[in-house]
């Protein structure tokens, strides 16, 4: 059994906003969400499992609204799904085991770094400092984030 987990404290520790984009597939409004503009070298994790999920390495700034990366830090925790939503055809982007709604996949990103762009609500996210990461458990992961600051 994997150590990331969605649980029922989990959930109801959620805000009204971040409980609406996880777990009903919901979307923060472009521009507002509070990792848009972070640049602190750190990761991001499922804000209900605490899965690692992006690294602030492969952060990018798109001009979509909602903060970008060019691949998660490990594919085996996020699910990509069909999604037909909305009139369009999609590739929504999920959490593996907290099966968190995070956002959207898109082959738009920059070419030299792969060509796609993960567009991730910051409402599933909780960001985890460098600084912080081996005494929160993340630990296996400094060495993916880049000094960005």
């Amino acid at each position: 059994m994997s150590k990331y987990e969605k649980t029922a404290a989990a959930i109801a520790a959620l805000s009204p906003e971040q409980y609406h984009v996880t777990q009903e597939s919901g979307t923060e409004r472009p521009g507002t969400g509070a990792y848009l503009n972070n640049k602190e070298p750190g990761i991001y994790v499922d804000i209900v499992s605490g899965e690692p999920l992006f690294a602030s390495a492969d952060k990018y700034e798109s001009g979509c609204g909602w903060p970008s990366f060019t691949k998660p830090i490990e594919p085996v925790h996020v699910t990509e799904l069909r999604d037909a939503s909305l009139g369009m055809v999609r590739i929504e982007v999920r959490s593996a085991q907290g099966d968190s709604h995070l956002g959207h996949v898109f082959n738009d990103g920059p070419r030299d770094r792969g060509g796609l762009r993960y567009c991730i609500n910051s409402a599933s996210l909780r960001f985890v400092h460098r600084d912080d990461m081996v005494d929160e458990g993340y630990g296996d992961y400094v060495a993916q984030v880049e000094n960005v600051a």
